[in-house]
């Protein structure tokens, strides 16, 4: 399922013009990627839970030379799945 089939599901669902529906999905959208610069964590009950990671630095290897690299620290988006998804899944 990609985003146009999203936002098809969810008009479909709730009687929402297509383009009603897009705004929706997009305002969802903006309101997880703002909420996890901020640092704050998204929990939706039964779904599941958006939150930044933090990854350390680390050292790598190029894999065609063998040389050594260095991996900066960086930010990495998660999502853990919650029970209700989980179980529906299943």
């Amino acid at each position: 399922m990609n985003k146009n089939d999203l936002v098809t599901a969810v008009a479909n669902s709730t009687g929402l013009s297509k383009t009603d529906a897009a705004k929706a999905v997009d305002g969802v959208f903006d309101a997880i990627t703002s909420a996890l610069k901020g640092g704050d964590e998204v929990r939706l009950v039964g779904f599941g839970t958006f939150a930044v990671a933090e990854r350390a630095a680390s050292e790598g290897r190029n894999p065609r030379t063998g040389q050594k690299i260095a991996i900066p620290a960086s930010k990495q988006p998660k999502f853990k799945a919650g029970k209700g998804l989980r179980d529906s899944v299943q």
